[in-house]
């Protein structure tokens, strides 16, 4: 069975997205609307793998937007877990800026999200692992 801190580290997620005018604002950014639904669907997809039990979000805290990410640019989201509680699961999310042609990476934006294990009856249950 592996150790809380080898399931912490099997569970860092990442994805990549490509910010096209579809996800974007009147600005030419990405919409808050849109990086913030990537953001809770990766921390969802990181409390799963971390307790592979269901999962869903209770709160998201603080999401910092730190630089606009332009359309024509890279997105990495990647998703941690800070805290393991007796029913919750605090994941922070970074996303980072990159520029397709060339090494520019910046962190772009930042949030924590509370996620609870629950049961087939929507009620919280105690995380297992």
């Amino acid at each position: 069975m592996a150790s809380l801190q080898e399931r912490i580290d099997m569970s860092v997620t990442r994805t990549v997205k490509a910010i096209f005018p579809n996800t974007t604002n009147h600005y030419d950014t990405l919409f808050g609307g849109t990086a913030l639904m990537w953001m809770d669907e990766l921390a969802f997809i990181t409390a799963t793998r971390f307790s592979r039990q269901r999962m869903v979000t209770v709160s998201s805290d603080r999401v910092d937007f730190k630089k606009p990410v332009p359309a024509g640019t890279i997105a990495e989201l990647i998703g941690r877990v800070t805290h393991v509680g007796t029913t919750s699961i605090i994941i922070k999310v970074e996303v980072y800026l990159e520029q397709m042609y060339s090494d520019e990476r910046e962190k772009a934006m930042e949030g924590t999200f509370t996620m609870v294990a629950i049961d087939e009856h929507k009620k919280p249950v105690k995380i297992s692992y």
